[in-house]
């Protein structure tokens, strides 16, 4: 019979033959991301369009402003418009030297990767982030996005509405500090959004019409309503323009309508806490732009815009967002839209719903702080821009004051 070990030595050898306890690997906690700037796409079209001499081996540099600091960022480009493959050749980022030039600090220059590599090709319909780059921002900061691209769609995607320079030259020059010889164009293209990594905080997302867009705001002056909130927060909150002149909620106009664009704008925006809705009175003016139209439609407009509400309360509270509403400002005396007191009345009545308690989270009575006291269907004169519908700076200012940040927090 073959020696047994003692039952001591045999536990002794098995403990030896038996593998190692797993330890887990330490969790390296890391802050989410969020949206701190963004612009909404659509197509761009006419006079808007880049020029013929810019389509093909060109340098896009644009300038865009974080609303709060962050030392790791990525950028999103959309080709949501494009009929055909968007080709990023070249990419890179830096501090801007300011808002309305071309100029960058070469010291912050850093390159854009996709996936480890310096060029992508964006499919028609889609958008694509950037790899993260470490960068230093401040709050706010100015940001210098430069591309290099071989050539672009025929059917452009971008943002007309930018109150900002951006700057175009032939070659690829991205990686330069200067662009001499550059030439400025006021629209934005391709550039879709920026997000960094911040913890205990959010983004509140603006979605709106020109008057969000800022029409009537100085160019390469950030003073838009908008940007008076987020000088006001601080910092803590980010805050993201998502509006779009002409814009209407039930149908298409300059751009996609607002129930149409509220994933790709709002909900597919990393970090957003809470919304701001602005938007109906460009679905107000167009119905009755051309030709009176009867009582039945006032009404079902009515109903359509606040249904239209509705919905987009609905979807953004399944996302954890609170939705605060926006009363529409006066525009009786706007020549474009010549309203009648029908028109006003739809106003009123829109009104009247968004501040009825329990529609939306809360009401901003943008209405209350921009009337005239004497005429409350007209702009205030000392807010007009001029043409009895959009706010000149002052106006924005006080649409900016007129949010209790008590609801922000």
């Amino acid at each position: 019979m073959p020696n047994m070990l003692p039952l001591a030595a045999l536990t002794a050898a098995l403990a030896l033959c038996a593998p190692l306890p797993v330890v887990a690997a330490p969790v390296i906690a890391q802050c989410p991301w969020i949206g701190v700037w963004g612009a909404s796409q659509l197509p761009v079209i006419g006079d808007d369009r880049l020029p013929a001499a810019a389509l093909r081996d060109v340098t896009l540099r644009q300038i865009a402003r974080s609303s709060i600091a962050g030392s790791e960022l990525r950028v999103r480009f959309s080709n949501a418009f494009g009929d055909t493959p968007l080709v990023i050749e070249n990419a890179t980022l830096a501090r801007a030297s300011g808002p309305a030039a071309s100029a960058i600090d070469a010291k912050s220059l850093v390159p854009l990767r996709f996936q480890g590599r310096a060029g992508v090709t964006i499919p028609p319909g889609a958008d694509w982030l950037s790899d993260p780059v470490s960068i230093p921002v401040a709050a706010p900061g100015d940001l210098a996005i430069s591309l290099h691209l071989a050539a672009l769609p025929e059917k452009q995607t971008g943002h007309p509405g930018s109150r900002a320079t951006s700057w175009w030259v032939s070659g690829d020059r991205a990686s330069e500090t200067n662009l001499a010889a550059a030439t400025g164009i006021d629209h934005w293209y391709i550039l879709s959004g920026i997000e960094v990594r911040a913890c205990s905080s959010g983004t509140i997302i603006a979605l709106g019409d020109s008057i969000t867009d800022g029409r009537g705001s100085t160019t390469n002056g950030n003073d838009r309503w908008t940007d008076v909130l987020a000088r006001r927060l601080s910092g803590k909150r980010a805050v993201v323009n998502q509006g779009i002149g002409g814009n209407r909620v039930l149908l298409d106009g300059t751009g996609p309508n607002a129930m149409a664009r509220l994933d790709r704008d709002v909900l597919s925006v990393p970090g957003v806490t809470h919304l701001i809705v602005l938007e109906g009175i460009n679905d107000i003016g167009m119905l009755t732009r051309d030709a009176p139209a009867t009582p039945d439609a006032h009404a079902a407009l009515v109903d359509g815009v606040t249904a239209a509400y509705r919905q987009i309360v609905e979807r953004a509270h399944a996302h954890g967002i609170k939705v605060y509403g926006g009363t529409l400002l006066p525009f009786m005396g706007m020549e474009y839209y010549h309203p009648t007191a029908a028109s006003e009345a739809d106003r009123q009545a829109i009104n009247a719903w968004i501040r009825t308690p329990g529609h939306f989270d809360a009401v901003i009575d943008f209405d209350a702080a921009m009337r005239d006291p004497v005429r409350p269907d007209r702009l205030n004169p000392e807010y007009d821009g001029g043409d009895a519908i959009h706010p000149n700076p002052a106006g924005y200012e006080a649409m900016g004051e007129a949010i209790s940040l008590q609801l922000l927090k």
